[in-house]
């Protein structure tokens, strides 16, 4: 069966928002590179208002659809979801399943995270066998290494896991922060979402790392004082969290928040203020993490 490859053109600083959201709205895969780079038969598609070229500094996204998607709702659901004023042009262009896995795979390699951490797809032979190696591939749950939120907090994961903690992962996605915190020594990590894909993926994902995280529904009782607490999701969320997650880290433990823009990080901080320590710990592309010491009760 042929796939749809939808070819959006956009300014290259929208193409990180639209690719987040061509995701969320079921594309199985979703490439970016520079406009330039595309072929001579491809640049005539796109031209400006009045015939004119595109300018420079722009982007071309593939997703992947299946072949019934309606490509113009899509392109319309992902331009508002991305904050766009109006929908970018497009294209699309059939794929064969074969092709499918090659720029699949070919778009997600070995992520290098920090001197010891790595990120490695299943059909890849890890670059450093010697490193801490998480085995992952894409999937339906958010969390494959490749966004810069969790590119930090795995950075995050890698300077403050002590052998013999607990951690907790709040919006565990893929399971890919509670597989690391493990790996690097955390004594048992808990991982909670509300999506029962997410969790079934997780649990996917931790048996392909050989190693023992809990994964649960949010629905579930959280019986957890943690040393540690990462969440990964959206601000709002996140401020409405912050007496869960309150109780349920230990005096003196941490905790890391993600997901939000950082001109969201001082609403974020301020929620949590009442019981965490809070400053900045990292921004990449307007993306901030913020992180927090728990103070004892």
């Amino acid at each position: 069966m042929p796939w749809v490859s939808l070819v959006i053109e956009a300014a290259a600083d929208e193409a990180g928002p639209l690719s987040d959201a061509l995701l969320e709205l079921g594309a199985s895969s979703v490439s970016v590179e520079d406009a330039a780079a595309g072929t001579p038969a491809e640049q005539p598609l796109f031209e400006a208002a009045g015939g004119e070229p595109m300018p420079w500094g722009r982007s071309m996204l593939r997703a992947l659809y299946a072949p019934e998607a309606d490509c113009a709702a899509l392109v319309a659901a992902a331009a508002e979801r991305a904050g766009l004023a109006t929908a970018p042009a497009f294209a699309t262009e059939a794929v064969a399943d074969a092709d499918w896995v090659r720029v699949t795979q070919a778009q997600f390699q070995p992520a290098r995270i920090d001197d010891r951490l790595w990120i490695v797809p299943s059909w890849c032979v890890p670059p450093d066998p010697g490193a801490i190696n998480i085995v992952l591939d894409p999937g339906l749950a958010f969390g494959t290494g490749s966004h810069p939120t969790t590119r930090m907090c795995l950075r995050w994961l890698a300077r403050n896991v002590r052998r013999g903690a607990v951690a907790l992962d709040y919006g565990c996605g893929s399971g890919i922060l509670a597989i690391a915190a493990v790996k690097l020594g955390a004594a048992s990590a808990i991982g909670v979402d509300i999506d029962p894909a997410a969790v079934a993926a997780a649990r996917d994902n931790a048996a392909a790392n050989a190693v023992r995280v809990r994964f649960q529904s949010a629905e579930a009782p959280l019986d957890v004082d943690a040393d540690l607490v990462v969440a990964n999701i959206l601000a709002n969320p996140l401020k409405v969290l912050a007496p869960l997650f309150a109780r349920h880290t230990r005096g003196g433990g941490r905790l890391a928040l993600a997901g939000l823009l950082e001109s969201q990080a001082a609403e974020v901080r301020d929620a949590y203020a009442e019981w965490f320590e809070m400053q900045i710990f990292d921004v990449a592309e307007e993306w901030a993490v913020l992180e927090g010491v728990r103070r004892w009760r």
